[in-house]
């Protein structure tokens, strides 16, 4: 299933979930179709396998369909818990740096205030001069758990879903002590979406062509088995530090071509077009301001 948030457009009304009847169709509001579900992705996250079951009961119904033109998609998920952030996660882009493979995972966070949505504005901030792209594949956690064994870890993953790791370099590696936190977390930094597929849904997670796009020319071309540590190895080290809860995002690395590291180095400026693409998931498109 390919879950979404949205409002309508032209309604005061509040945020609702959706099943898309696929990618860029039509989308079953969950809500009118059982009064009883949740708004949010994370109140049905929380509700495990019944708020699935009906998800699929809902699209399998064909009723309740609102067309594309009728709403405006939010990020699949606002307000998670956490944003759990790995770097140098591309053997790829570890080769393209000249840095050495990690042996564990490195992780760093987002605020989830960072978040935006798949067709939202990339804020440009006034402090900053060096702004980059970095799509990276990211997935949701659905069920609770600490100290998850690594056979059991795809339980607790609801899903897939595309992100930018929007960064400003200038702060991540020459400011704040080179501690990626500020660089990384401005407002809109996080743009995710456009739906969150569901892991019954995506073949096989480790082998999906990514690609980034500015102004449509193509500047990260990679697939996801270039990933050091995959999706089970980053839940099982993650939740030995932390209970990872529903709702909580992941994003798992980003391939080579990053700005910063070309030579002479490129960055966004406003008016830019930046798509993120993966293949099963879809695209977001975000327009720098």
């Amino acid at each position: 299933m390919r879950l979404v948030q949205f409002v309508r457009q032209g309604e005061g009304g509040g945020v609702r979930v959706g099943v898309e009847q696929g990618p860029g169709l039509g989308v079953v509001d969950l809500k009118e179709f059982d009064p009883s579900m949740p708004s949010t992705m994370r109140d049905l996250l929380e509700m495990g396998d019944e708020g699935l079951e009906c998800a699929q009961r809902a699209l399998s119904s064909g009723q309740c369909v609102l067309e594309r033109s009728d709403i405006r998609l939010l990020s699949p998920v606002l307000a998670p818990e956490k944003v759990v952030c790995v770097g140098m996660n591309y053997r790829d882009h570890c080769l393209e740096q000249n840095a050495p493979i990690p042996k564990e995972p490195i992780i760093f966070s987002k605020f989830p205030s960072a978040i935006t949505g798949p067709y939202d504005d990339i804020i440009f901030p006034q402090e900053s001069r060096e702004v980059d792209w970095e799509v990276e594949l990211a997935f949701v956690i659905g069920r609770s758990g600490k100290h998850i064994k690594e056979e059991d870890a795809l339980s607790h993953v609801a899903g897939f879903t595309v992100a930018n790791d929007v960064s400003a370099r200038d702060w991540q590696m020459k400011r704040n002590g080179r501690q990626w936190l500020l660089g990384k977390t401005f407002d809109s930094f996080c743009p995710l979406g456009p739906a969150l597929v569901t892991t019954d849904a995506v073949k096989d997670p480790h082998n999906l062509a990514v690609h980034c796009r500015v102004n449509g020319e193509t500047v990260q071309s990679s697939n996801t088995d270039q990933m050091i540590f995959k999706t089970e190895a980053l839940v099982t080290w993650v939740s030995k530090f932390v209970t990872l809860t529903p709702g909580d995002v992941f994003l798992t690395g980003t391939p080579p071509g990053v700005g910063v590291f070309r030579k002479p180095p490129v960055f966004l400026k406003r008016g830019d077009i930046v798509e993120c693409q993966i293949d099963q998931l879809g695209s977001i498109i975000n327009k720098v301001v």
